[in-house]
Protein backbone atom coordinates (compact mmCIF):
# COMPACT_ATOMS: atom_id res chain seq x y z
CA UNK A 1 0.00 0.00 0.00
CA UNK A 2 1.36 3.41 -0.99
CA UNK A 3 1.87 5.75 1.96
CA UNK A 4 0.80 9.36 1.63
CA UNK A 5 3.36 11.95 2.65
CA UNK A 6 2.15 14.57 5.07
CA UNK A 7 1.79 17.96 3.42
CA UNK A 8 4.08 20.55 5.02
CA UNK A 9 2.11 23.45 6.52
CA UNK A 10 3.49 26.69 7.96
CA UNK A 11 2.93 26.61 11.74
CA UNK A 12 0.78 29.75 11.71
CA UNK A 13 -1.61 28.10 9.25
CA UNK A 14 -1.91 24.77 11.07
CA UNK A 15 -5.51 24.24 12.20
CA UNK A 16 -6.87 27.38 10.50
CA UNK A 17 -9.08 25.46 8.06
CA UNK A 18 -10.31 23.17 10.86
CA UNK A 19 -11.38 26.19 12.92
CA UNK A 20 -13.43 27.56 10.01
CA UNK A 21 -14.96 24.15 9.30
CA UNK A 22 -16.24 23.93 12.88
CA UNK A 23 -18.15 27.16 12.25
CA UNK A 24 -19.44 25.85 8.92
CA UNK A 25 -20.72 22.68 10.61
CA UNK A 26 -22.60 24.83 13.13
CA UNK A 27 -24.08 26.95 10.31
CA UNK A 28 -25.32 23.72 8.69
CA UNK A 29 -27.16 22.91 11.93
CA UNK A 30 -24.70 20.28 13.13
CA UNK A 31 -23.07 19.89 16.53
CA UNK A 32 -19.28 19.82 15.98
CA UNK A 33 -18.81 18.43 19.49
CA UNK A 34 -20.72 15.20 18.85
CA UNK A 35 -18.62 12.04 18.73
CA UNK A 36 -18.66 11.51 14.97
CA UNK A 37 -17.66 15.10 14.20
CA UNK A 38 -15.13 15.95 16.93
CA UNK A 39 -12.10 15.14 14.75
CA UNK A 40 -13.75 15.85 11.38
CA UNK A 41 -12.48 19.44 11.03
CA UNK A 42 -8.85 18.32 11.45
CA UNK A 43 -9.31 15.32 9.15
CA UNK A 44 -10.94 17.60 6.58
CA UNK A 45 -8.05 20.07 6.78
CA UNK A 46 -5.51 17.29 6.22
CA UNK A 47 -7.48 15.91 3.28
CA UNK A 48 -7.98 19.33 1.71
CA UNK A 49 -4.31 20.21 2.04
CA UNK A 50 -3.37 16.90 0.36
CA UNK A 51 -5.95 17.35 -2.42
CA UNK A 52 -4.57 20.82 -3.16
CA UNK A 53 -0.88 19.97 -2.69
CA UNK A 54 -0.26 20.71 -6.37
CA UNK A 55 0.16 24.37 -5.46
CA UNK A 56 3.36 23.40 -3.65
CA UNK A 57 4.68 21.31 -6.56
CA UNK A 58 7.40 22.52 -8.89
CA UNK A 59 7.82 21.26 -12.45
CA UNK A 60 11.62 21.25 -12.21
CA UNK A 61 11.57 19.16 -9.03
CA UNK A 62 9.07 16.73 -10.54
CA UNK A 63 11.14 16.16 -13.69
CA UNK A 64 14.34 16.08 -11.63
CA UNK A 65 16.60 15.75 -14.68
CA UNK A 66 14.79 12.69 -16.06
CA UNK A 67 15.30 13.78 -19.67
CA UNK A 68 17.22 11.49 -21.99
CA UNK A 69 18.80 12.12 -25.39
CA UNK A 70 17.52 9.58 -27.88
CA UNK A 71 17.00 9.27 -31.59
CA UNK A 72 13.27 8.67 -31.64
CA UNK A 73 10.82 10.31 -33.98
CA UNK A 74 7.79 8.13 -33.29
CA UNK A 75 4.91 9.02 -31.01
CA UNK A 76 5.25 8.32 -27.29
CA UNK A 77 1.94 7.78 -25.49
CA UNK A 78 1.06 7.19 -21.85
CA UNK A 79 -2.60 6.21 -21.59
CA UNK A 80 -5.12 5.96 -18.77
CA UNK A 81 -3.38 8.13 -16.17
CA UNK A 82 -5.94 8.25 -13.37
CA UNK A 83 -6.51 11.55 -11.63
CA UNK A 84 -8.72 13.11 -8.98
CA UNK A 85 -9.27 16.84 -8.76
CA UNK A 86 -11.69 19.38 -7.31
CA UNK A 87 -13.89 21.69 -9.32
CA UNK A 88 -13.21 25.29 -8.38
CA UNK A 89 -16.87 26.25 -8.79
CA UNK A 90 -18.40 23.95 -6.16
CA UNK A 91 -15.38 22.33 -4.46
CA UNK A 92 -16.71 18.94 -5.51
CA UNK A 93 -14.51 16.21 -6.98
CA UNK A 94 -14.06 15.38 -10.61
CA UNK A 95 -12.07 12.37 -11.70
CA UNK A 96 -11.09 10.39 -14.74
CA UNK A 97 -8.18 9.59 -17.03
CA UNK A 98 -5.62 11.61 -18.94
CA UNK A 99 -3.87 10.39 -22.08
CA UNK A 100 -0.63 12.14 -23.07
CA UNK A 101 1.28 11.82 -26.34
CA UNK A 102 4.26 13.66 -27.72
CA UNK A 103 6.53 13.52 -30.74
CA UNK A 104 10.14 13.68 -29.51
CA UNK A 105 12.62 15.93 -31.26
CA UNK A 106 15.87 14.81 -29.64
CA UNK A 107 14.95 13.75 -26.11
CA UNK A 108 12.37 11.86 -24.09
CA UNK A 109 11.14 12.20 -20.51
CA UNK A 110 11.07 9.40 -17.94
CA UNK A 111 7.62 7.83 -18.29
CA UNK A 112 6.80 8.06 -14.57
CA UNK A 113 7.17 11.84 -14.76
CA UNK A 114 4.05 12.25 -16.92
CA UNK A 115 1.63 10.98 -14.22
CA UNK A 116 3.44 13.22 -11.72
CA UNK A 117 2.85 16.22 -13.98
CA UNK A 118 -0.84 15.27 -14.16
CA UNK A 119 -1.00 15.09 -10.35
CA UNK A 120 0.68 18.47 -9.98
CA UNK A 121 -2.14 20.15 -11.89
CA UNK A 122 -4.97 17.87 -10.71
CA UNK A 123 -4.18 18.57 -7.05
CA UNK A 124 -5.40 22.14 -7.29
CA UNK A 125 -8.81 23.75 -7.48
CA UNK A 126 -9.37 23.26 -11.18
CA UNK A 127 -11.36 23.40 -14.35
CA UNK A 128 -10.93 20.37 -16.58
CA UNK A 129 -10.34 22.61 -19.60
CA UNK A 130 -7.54 24.53 -17.86
CA UNK A 131 -5.95 21.39 -16.43
CA UNK A 132 -5.77 19.77 -19.87
CA UNK A 133 -4.06 22.87 -21.29
CA UNK A 134 -1.63 23.13 -18.37
CA UNK A 135 -0.54 19.50 -18.72
CA UNK A 136 0.12 19.92 -22.46
CA UNK A 137 2.06 23.16 -21.95
CA UNK A 138 4.16 21.63 -19.15
CA UNK A 139 5.14 18.62 -21.29
CA UNK A 140 5.96 20.95 -24.18
CA UNK A 141 8.06 23.20 -21.93
CA UNK A 142 10.06 20.35 -20.43
CA UNK A 143 10.59 18.06 -23.43
CA UNK A 144 10.55 20.59 -26.31
CA UNK A 145 8.97 18.02 -28.62
CA UNK A 146 7.63 18.53 -32.15
CA UNK A 147 4.13 18.31 -30.72
CA UNK A 148 2.01 17.32 -27.72
CA UNK A 149 -1.51 15.92 -27.48
CA UNK A 150 -3.47 15.61 -24.24
CA UNK A 151 -6.94 14.09 -23.95
CA UNK A 152 -8.79 14.20 -20.63
CA UNK A 153 -11.97 12.23 -19.88
CA UNK A 154 -13.74 12.98 -16.61
CA UNK A 155 -16.90 12.73 -14.56
CA UNK A 156 -17.90 15.67 -12.37
CA UNK A 157 -19.70 15.33 -9.06
CA UNK A 158 -21.07 18.87 -9.53
CA UNK A 159 -23.10 17.40 -12.43
CA UNK A 160 -23.78 14.03 -10.76
CA UNK A 161 -24.78 15.03 -7.22
CA UNK A 162 -26.42 18.42 -7.72
CA UNK A 163 -27.89 20.59 -10.44
CA UNK A 164 -28.78 18.43 -13.45
CA UNK A 165 -27.95 15.18 -11.55
CA UNK A 166 -26.74 13.26 -14.60
CA UNK A 167 -24.76 10.32 -13.21
CA UNK A 168 -23.62 8.89 -16.54
CA UNK A 169 -22.45 12.07 -18.23
CA UNK A 170 -18.80 12.55 -19.08
CA UNK A 171 -16.71 15.46 -20.24
CA UNK A 172 -13.86 15.18 -22.75
CA UNK A 173 -11.31 17.94 -23.28
CA UNK A 174 -8.23 18.01 -25.46
CA UNK A 175 -5.26 20.21 -26.14
CA UNK A 176 -3.16 19.76 -29.25
CA UNK A 177 0.14 21.61 -29.67
CA UNK A 178 2.64 21.69 -32.53
CA UNK A 179 2.35 18.75 -34.94
CA UNK A 180 -0.78 17.50 -33.19
CA UNK A 181 -2.56 20.75 -34.01
CA UNK A 182 -1.15 21.21 -37.52
CA UNK A 183 -1.22 17.63 -38.81
CA UNK A 184 -4.56 15.79 -38.97
CA UNK A 185 -2.85 12.43 -39.51
CA UNK A 186 -0.83 12.83 -36.31
CA UNK A 187 -3.93 13.86 -34.38
CA UNK A 188 -5.95 10.94 -35.80
CA UNK A 189 -3.18 8.46 -34.95
CA UNK A 190 -3.14 9.68 -31.35
CA UNK A 191 -6.90 9.48 -30.96
CA UNK A 192 -7.11 6.02 -32.54
CA UNK A 193 -4.30 4.67 -30.31
CA UNK A 194 -5.95 6.09 -27.20
CA UNK A 195 -9.33 4.61 -28.07
CA UNK A 196 -7.94 1.34 -29.46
Amino acid sequence: MKSKAKVQVMPEREGAIATHLQKILQLLGEDPSREGLVKTPHRFEGALRYLTSGYESNLGQIVNGALFSVKCDEMVIVKNIEFFSMCEHHLLPFFGKVHIAYLPKDRVIGLSKLPRIVDMFARRLQLQERMTQQIAEAVSEVVSPRGVGVLCEAQHFCMMMRGVEKQHSGTVTSTMLGSFRKNKATRDEFLSLVRG
